[in-house]
Formats: structure tokens, C-alpha cells, sequence
């Protein structure tokens, strides 16, 4: 890993730690440079996890019926630039 790349967020740290900002937010015990930071932090976790979610949401959907009702699933087919 060079010195410029960060190692992947995982879901859950992201969602712990989107909720650590909301909470900063809402009790309102911050400067308007603090807060404004916090809002953009926020709104960066809240487009990671939807992507994480949206990306759950396209392996799930690969889970298929077969004409006789048996479930069976198919490879998630990676995307061009992964990998």
C-alpha cells in the first residue's frame, strides 16, 4: 500500500461512525466551521454506505428461482475496473 492510499472502509465502521457525526450534530455543541465540516463528513459516509448497500442489494438479486421453485444462484459478475 503506498502512502496515499487508505485501506477500504468497511460498512460498519462507516455507519458507526456516520452516527458519532449525527450525534455531534444534532447536540448542536458545534461551531458553524465545525459543524459545516461535520455535515460533509456526514453526507461522504451517508454516499459510501448507500453504495455498499446498493452493491449488497445487486448480489442478493443474483439469488434465482428455477422453473421448479428451487433456489440456486448465479456469479456476481465483477464490474470493469475491479479486481
Amino acid at each position: 500500500m503506498t502512502k496515499n492510499e487508505q485501506p477500504e472502509q468497511k460498512f460498519e465502521d462507516a455507519l458507526k461512525r456516520l452516527e458519532e457525526v449525527l450525534e455531534a450534530l444534532e447536540h448542536g455543541n458545534l461551531n458553524l466551521e465545525e459543524a459545516l465540516k461535520a455535515f460533509e463528513e456526514g453526507v461522504g459516509l451517508v454516499r459510501f454506505c448507500h453504495g455498499k448497500l446498493d452493491e449488497v442489494e445487486r448480489r442478493v438479486e443474483l439469488l434465482l428461482k428455477d422453473n421448479a421453485g428451487r433456489f440456486f444462484t448465479k456469479p456476481f459478475p465483477e464490474e470493469e475496473g475491479e479486481g
